[in-house]
């Protein structure tokens, strides 16, 4: 099959979507089937299969969109003719400008289009510092159906929970819900830890530097911790809040590790962790959790309405109350302090993530891209 794929944002493999975007690709293209790729990453352009389009210039706010380390890409009517013209679906990963100009130009020529669902209300509006307007957010996601998800033949959504939110916003939708799953290399291995880490207590958390991420609760439970002193956090990721963190960490006797790592090294900092903790107030469902705790990491998550990645926890000392930096500080302390039951629960963890297995998910959207494929064929005869 020749299956496009549209990305609004791709490049570097520094945020959920993108990640989603490559394991997607690489596993169609591994089937056999031709893949062609739209996205603003200039580093594809003269790659076999990938259609390169221009970048969003938003002016004064170009600096911010760098910070936030993302590339936001805008139509280009010969590029999406070159890469859509032929194609037997079209996948859109994002409702954004690029989105909505191939679910046009595929809707023109008779073609299927299927859409991920990657990108919650919030993760917008928390640019616009209206994250906690409701009102907002249920008139973005009416926005985002109007503009795009109405018109699609099927929508894949990584969580229940995402699905859960939209369609009680817009009604009944032909969705599939498949979790973006994990790499086979995310596995629990022996490492050498940087010296640095040796007599520490190594608590990880791998998110974007924005608000709805949370990371001041996470700091401010590290302060309230009894074993403050032997805490060592490690903020993988990158984002506009780098150095507004920075600065509000400089109260911890350990400065945080704030790094964006490869995937491969990505690998290591895992395995070298004590603990996740994973703040976020906003996650459709957060791959980074499910990383680490597929390599035995046991996780301590919040328990907030929006986020799906509460649903991992298996015992009530794998959550906290969002925003609440004393009830998290008392479930660090106890997870330090019980270190044969995090054992067990290393072991437990692992046995859970089997259903995430990334092999597995990636069947279930080439499945659900097939069957689209099938069922407008029958209804265009």
């Amino acid at each position: 099959m020749k299956i496009v794929i549209a990305c609004d944002v791709l490049g570097e493999e520094n945020n959920g979507t993108t990640i989603a975007a490559m394991n997607l690709i690489r596993f169609l293209k591994k089937r056999g089937h031709e893949v062609r790729v739209i996205c603003p990453d200039e580093d594809r352009r003269g790659e076999k299969d990938f259609f390169v389009v221009p970048q969003l210039n938003v002016g004064p706010l170009n600096a911010y969109v760098r910070k936030v380390g993302v590339s936001i890409a805008v139509s280009d009517n010969y590029v999406l003719e070159q890469a859509i013209r032929d194609a037997d679906v079209v996948h859109i990963m994002t409702p954004f400008f690029l989105g909505k100009a191939a679910l046009d130009y595929a809707r023109d020529e008779d073609i299927p289009v299927t859409a991920g669902f990657h990108c919650q209300a919030e993760n917008i509006t928390s640019h616009l510092h209206l994250m906690n307007s409701q009102l907002i957010n249920n008139l973005t996601y009416k926005a985002m159906y109007q503009l795009v998800y109405q018109y699609v033949d099927a929508i894949h959504y990584p969580t229940q929970f995402i699905r859960d939110i939209f369609e009680k916003e817009v009604g009944k939708t032909n969705g599939y819900v498949i979790s973006n799953g994990v790499n086979s290399r995310f596995r629990k291995m022996k490492t050498e830890r940087p010296e640095a880490w040796k007599d520490k207590f190594v608590i990880l958390f791998t998110g974007r530097y924005g608000y709805e991420k949370s990371h001041k609760v996470l700091i401010d439970a590290v302060k309230e911790s009894v074993h403050e002193k032997e805490i060592q956090l490690v903020f993988a990721g990158e984002g506009p809040l780098h150095d507004e963190l920075a600065a509000y960490a400089k109260k911890l006797t350990n400065q945080p590790v704030m790094e964006f790592f490869s995937r491969v090294e990505m690998l290591q900092v895992i395995n070298s962790a004590d603990l996740y903790v994973h703040p976020a107030e906003v996650e459709i469902e957060a791959i980074s959790c499910l990383e680490a705790i597929s390599c035995g990491l046991v996780p301590v998550i919040a328990d907030s309405p929006r986020s799906a990645t509460r649903f991992f926890a298996l015992d009530d000392n794998n959550l906290f109350h969002f925003n609440n930096p004393a009830d998290l500080a008392s479930k660090i302390d106890y997870w330090i302090v019980h270190p044969e039951e995090k054992a067990e629960y290393s072991e437990k963890y692992l046995g859970y993530t089997q259903q995430f297995k990334q092999e597995h998910c990636m069947m279930e959207m080439e499945k659900m891209i097939l069957e689209t494929i099938t069922t407008h064929k029958k209804l265009s005869r």
